[in-house]
């Protein structure tokens, strides 16, 4: 072969190949010639080679109508665009196509015919001799098997004649290397593949079963999905291969491992005619309850889903199928075929059509094209194809004949392209345009791999590198309808362009109904779940999916330290995580005091606010009582970034917060302490004190006091910040959450700071307590001052020793405690004066003496 190749390559005109035969061919003339290849027939059979007479013809056998329909659907599209003049004006498509027979050897057969442009008589008798002649056919449309593909792939690649595929999808045909000039409009199978292991996955099936016909494309297709679920972690339960004679033995062979296997999901990869002969024997040995994966070659066959036979094993089954149309006129194009048409003469393959149509007999063909029509009736003349209900004329499920439409249009929109090239800016060397009227393939398939076109039933036809189309599929199930008939119900679809992994396969599951009329999905698995008190225990020389469930023996795992063992002993479980939640009853009570404290505070300013013109406010300094306030207001709020899952920065927040708040509020305490003790020696004879304790230094004093803190908290997130950590002791099944100090140096002189300026203010509001005023704020300083040093002499002790998210509720509790005493003591007496007492809220009453009390 190779060497017969090499001689057709180096030669510059045409060879004669001798002793050949001359296919049956459906041709039309044309402008430019497109080639065709179809399966239309099955099978051959294979004549009897003595080799001491000529060799019979070749006999094809079982007529194909899908086939039939595709090669159809080529004519449509050609007549179409012909018919148009829009897309190649000026320009007419003709076409030769040959039946391949679904053999290798016959598809190569049919593509050295349509590669021949001369024919010389033979010697004697039929005997002819081929001329094969390099550019006689641009471009080819075929085959559909990828068995044959391969074949013709290898015989056109070497003449760089483009090919397009309708329905070889072997993923070995993507290799460039040896198949430069083969394209396809058929998704290749490492798409397909994808999409079923994809199913696989989204259904948790982990036991499951291959079945692939004997050739490239079950073969190939079989391995990469075996290959691609064990990676996923699932098993094989079975790889079986149906050999292509079908030998009922060695298909039974096959049916017998299915049910021994214990799988209740297999894929069948393999072509329709292998398909059938493995469900003939399913069928006669009773073998049901198996849920079926269909490959695209059958996920939509008519020969599978027509006879009523297998329904009752086929119903529920899944398969992924490529896109289908509607294609307008299609069907009435396919239903204008008669023998007494004008064009039925040289249509060499209408009359076998006809008459396994009506199963009549139209007589004898042209010379030397007999066949066998023993035991038929004649054909009356008033059969029509519109009174029969096949698979031919069937248009509702238009996928591999919308393949062939995009096939014959994609090299239509290639010729278009060659023929706009303008002069001086072509593809080719010295940017030369090709010659129109002398195409030459190589040329063309420059061309054909550009093509990128939205046709007009909104699909994009583009080929990748590889000539590989953009691979797009629904996902149908087979489901049974009212009237008995079986129906293509599309659940989902599977979108290989899609970036995210997870969202390529998208499926309506309330949509699906399983093999047995079921709504829940089949389970399909080697070995059960142990229970409770037993563990795995591998089976050996079986897959890793397969095990047996012992009873546990003395035999015990430490759990991990986030994990807790269960009630039983026998699993590690997640421990429960506690932190101090917004949820928590307790979170809850700290929040309502929080936010009722807070209202409080904003009850008085709006008291104070109402009567800053009164006596007892303005006595009290009223720009410090404001201030004071305000702080209080945050040291409230503050507490509120302690509830809550502890966070990088809600650990950074709360305690700077709090200690610059509490700093804030204290400053203010002792700004008012320091006032009212130096007002009184200011009313001593010649002491002019006050002039240096002023607004303007008591703001002074505040704004550095603050900033001392602030400082210390700055320095603290600098050199080493509260983080959140984990605690997580062995002995106990709770994860605490906690807000880590960082620095305990920096957190020891926040408190230390706070407790500093609390402890001057106490000293200075107890050294002003008898002061001889009617209304004396020293007092109610120091009884502020008393019950916040107290509380946070508690805490200390509390905070260490309260366990997990108690320590952080007794802090919380600290700063609600401390910040109410402040808010009572300082600013509810006033209040009461204000509101209930307004007689003593005068300046009289306020400056007078009274030792009494």
């Amino acid at each position: 072969m190779t060497q017969l190749m090499s001689f057709f390559i180096m030669s510059q005109q045409c060879k004669v190949i001798p002793g050949s035969m001359s296919l049956p061919v459906l041709q039309k003339n044309g402008d430019i010639i497109l080639g065709g290849l179809f399966s239309l027939h099955d099978m051959v059979v294979e004549p009897c080679l003595s080799f001491t007479s000529k060799p019979p013809p070749t006999q094809c056998t079982r007529l194909n109508f899908r086939t039939f329909r595709w090669m159809q659907t080529m004519i449509f599209a050609i007549e179409e665009i012909n018919r148009d003049g829009k897309l190649l004006p000026n320009i007419t498509l003709g076409y030769k196509i040959y039946d391949s027979c679904s053999t290798p050897h016959q598809a190569l057969k049919a593509a050295m015919e349509v590669m021949g442009s001369k024919m010389d008589s033979g010697v004697e008798g039929d005997i002819q001799r081929k001329a094969i002649c390099h550019g006689a056919v641009p471009a080819v449309i075929g085959d559909g098997g990828s068995t044959q593909s391969l074949v013709v792939a290898r015989f056109l690649g070497v003449f760089h004649v483009p090919q397009v595929s309708y329905f070889s999808s072997c993923a070995c045909l993507s290799d460039k290397n040896e198949f430069p000039a083969f394209l396809r409009t058929m998704p290749s199978d490492f798409f397909q593949v994808d999409a079923l292991v994809q199913l696989v996955k989204h259904f948790g099936w982990t036991w499951v079963g291959v079945i692939a016909g004997d050739d490239a494309y079950g073969r190939g297709g079989a391995n990469i999905f075996a290959d691609e679920v064990r990676k996923l972690g699932a098993c094989v339960a079975l790889h079986e291969i149906i050999p292509k004679n079908r030998a009922q033995t060695a298909v039974s062979s096959i049916v017998s491992r299915i049910r021994s296997s214990g799988a209740r999901v297999i894929l069948v990869f393999a072509v329709e005619q292998d398909v059938a002969a493995l469900f003939d024997e399913v069928l006669r040995e009773g073998l049901t309850g198996i849920q079926w994966l269909a490959s695209e070659a059958w996920s939509t066959a008519a020969v599978l889903s027509t006879p009523k036979k297998y329904h009752h094993i086929l119903q529920g089954s899944l398969g992924f199928a490529i896109r289908r149309a509607d294609i307008p006129g299609l069907q009435d194009f396919l239903l204008r075929l008669h023998p007494s048409s004008p064009d039925a003469l040289e249509d060499p393959f209408l009359r076998p059509f006809w008459e396994e149509v009506f199963q009549c007999s139209l007589g004898v063909q042209a010379e030397g094209q007999e066949h066998n029509v023993e035991g038929k009736p004649r054909c009356s003349g008033a059969e029509e194809l519109r009174s029969v209900k096949n698979i031919y004329s069937d248009v509702t499920q238009l996928r591999i004949s919308y393949n062939v439409y995009k096939a014959v249009y994609a090299i239509a929109h290639a010729l278009k392209a060659m023929r706009s090239c303008v002069k001086g800016k072509g593809p080719f060397p010295l940017q030369t345009c090709a010659d129109t009227d002398n195409i030459q393939p190589w040329q063309l398939l420059h061309y054909l791999t550009q093509v990128e076109y939205m046709n007009s039933f909104g699909d994009e036809t583009k080929f990748d590198d590889n000539g590989d189309p953009v691979a797009m599929y629904d996902l149908v199930t087979w489901q049974l309808t009212p009237n008995g008939e079986m129906d293509f119900v599309t659940i989902g679809k599977f979108d290989e362009t899609t970036t995210v992994e997870k969202q390529k396969l998208k499926i309506q599951e309330k949509n699906i109904v399983w093999n047995g009329n079921q709504t829940e999905v089949p389970l399909s698995v080697c070995s059960s779940i142990c229970p409770q008190g037993t563990r795995k225990a591998i089976r050996p020389h079986f897959p890793i999916c397969c095990h047996d469930c012992v009873v546990y023996a003395i035999e015990c795992t430490r759990c991990l330290p986030e994990f807790w063992s269960n009630a039983e002993r026998t699993a590690c479980i997640p421990k429960q995580v506690e932190f101090l939640s917004f949820s928590d009853t307790m979170g809850i009570t700290l929040v309502t005091i929080s936010l009722i404290g807070s209202f409080c505070t904003c009850v008085v300013v709006l008291i104070f606010s109402c009567h800053r013109t009164s006596p007892i406010v303005r006595a009290n300094n009223s720009e410090l009582s404001f201030l004071l306030l305000f702080s209080l207001t945050l040291c409230f709020l503050c507490s509120l970034t302690f509830i809550g899952r502890p966070s990088e920065w809600s650990c950074m927040l709360r305690h700077t917060a709090f200690g610059i708040t509490f700093v804030l509020c204290v400053s203010c305490i002792l700004g008012k302490t320091i006032v009212v003790l130096m007002a009184f020696k200011a009313t001593l004879p010649g002491s002019n004190v006050m002039r240096w304790f002023g607004p303007a230094q008591q703001k002074a004093i505040i704004t550095f006091c603050t900033l001392v803190q602030v400082i210390i908290c700055t320095v603290w997130l600098v050199v080493s910040p509260p983080t959140p950590v984990q605690l997580m002791p062995r002995e106990s099944a709770i994860v605490i959450l906690l807000c880590d100090e960082g620095s305990q140096i920096a957190f020891a002189l926040v408190l230390g700071y706070i407790g500093l300026l609390a402890c001057l203010c106490l000293l200075l509001a107890f050294l002003a307590r008898k002061l001889p005023d009617n209304f004396n704020e020293a007092r109610l300083i120091t009884f502020s001052m008393l019950i916040f040093c107290a509380v946070w002499v508690a805490f200390v002790p509390a905070y260490i020793s309260s366990p997990g998210k108690y320590a952080t509720v007794t802090e919380v509790f600290a700063i609600l405690a401390s910040s109410y005493g402040l808010l009572g003591c300082i600013f509810a007496p006033k209040c009461y004066i204000i509101l209930l007492r307004p007689e003593k809220n005068t300046r009289k009453h306020l400056m007078s003496k009274n030792f009494s009390n």
